[in-house]
């Protein structure tokens, strides 16, 4: 007795394959979607972190600038800039001098931390007036060893290289932010140039003498200063949504100093696609965003933070 076997015929065969090619293309489709999104969101994570950490950065040298001092330029002439509560979205560059904070805290004299500068200026005593200012409780020698290191020993209390400025805290009739020395301008009757009493900082440690013995507006308040600082974007020719934003430092305008020509830098962060700035009394609001080219599209995360 023969037994019959049913086999496959050719139009199950191919409706067969044809089912698995079906299954296959969307299988490579959700496989493929899958690893789009893991891209996306690798790449947004990466960009999320590093404009965290750009804000952040800023924001801790920004909490030390002296309010009064911060600037706003146009990146096409830096000869033209305005305080920068004046300033619109035309302004790219921030510019501000910042007191010196680690000077601030100063170091261990064998009991206790002392200051560097207190802050603080003796009216009464007989050393304050035109040529200098008496300040109890600092420890200039040690703001002096602090600031001689963080500048590369370029600037000084005791009378060689560059200067640091002593500002004091309000101004009595018009205010001009230019006084503060910035470029173009040689005004710098805000940021007065001092070093230590007959250049001697171990034997005058609460002492300062100025630069200059002309007439000068003196409080009882006062922010010791090194360094301005600023922050630019930086852009390709003809290019204005990519742009590596930069921070300068380390350069004097109080002694005629420019970030571009005397400053030092550090790269911030990359890919920037926006940077603005706006101040709102003395808080100043930021926004970063920065981007990276996926594919055929240009992926940006863009983060807001208040400085006060």
């Amino acid at each position: 007795m023969r037994t019959l076997r049913r086999a496959f015929t050719m139009i199950e065969l191919i409706m067969v394959i044809l089912i698995f090619g079906i299954i296959s293309m969307i299988g490579a489709d959700i496989f493929v979607k899958i690893y789009d999104n893991y891209i996306l969101a690798r790449t947004m994570n990466t960009l999320q972190t590093k404009t965290e950490l750009a804000l952040e950065q800023i924001a801790r040298r920004l909490q030390y600038r002296i309010k009064d001092s911060t600037i706003a330029r146009k990146d096409s002439n830096l000869s033209q800039y305005l305080f920068l509560g004046d300033a619109d979205d035309s302004y790219h560059i921030l510019e501000w001098i910042g007191y010196a904070d680690m000077a601030l805290k100063g170091a261990w004299n064998g009991t206790l931390n002392a200051p560097g500068w207190s802050g603080f200026i003796d009216l009464d005593s007989a050393d304050t007036g035109k040529s200098g200012v008496s300040s109890p409780g600092s420890r200039f020698d040690f703001a002096d060893d602090i600031i001689s290191a963080l500048s590369q020993n370029g600037v000084t209390l005791h009378g060689v290289g560059q200067h640091p400025a002593l500002v004091m805290d309000g101004h009595v009739g018009d205010y001009n932010v230019s006084s503060y020395g910035w470029y173009p301008y040689v005004d710098n009757d805000y940021a007065l140039k001092v070093s230590c009493k007959d250049n001697d900082c171990d034997a005058n440690p609460t002492l300062l003498d100025f630069n200059s013995t002309a007439a000068k507006e003196i409080y009882e308040h006062y922010k010791l200063a090194w360094s301005a600082y600023a922050l630019v974007p930086q852009c390709p020719a003809g290019v204005t949504n990519d742009c590596n934003l930069t921070l300068f430092y380390d350069y004097q305008p109080w002694e005629g100093e420019r970030y571009e020509t005397d400053g030092s830098s550090s790269l911030m962060v990359e890919h920037v696609s926006t940077f603005k700035f706006t101040q709102m009394g003395d808080s100043i609001r930021l926004k970063l965003c920065v981007g990276e080219h996926m594919y055929d599209n240009n992926v940006s995360f863009c983060k807001e933070k208040v400085i006060f």
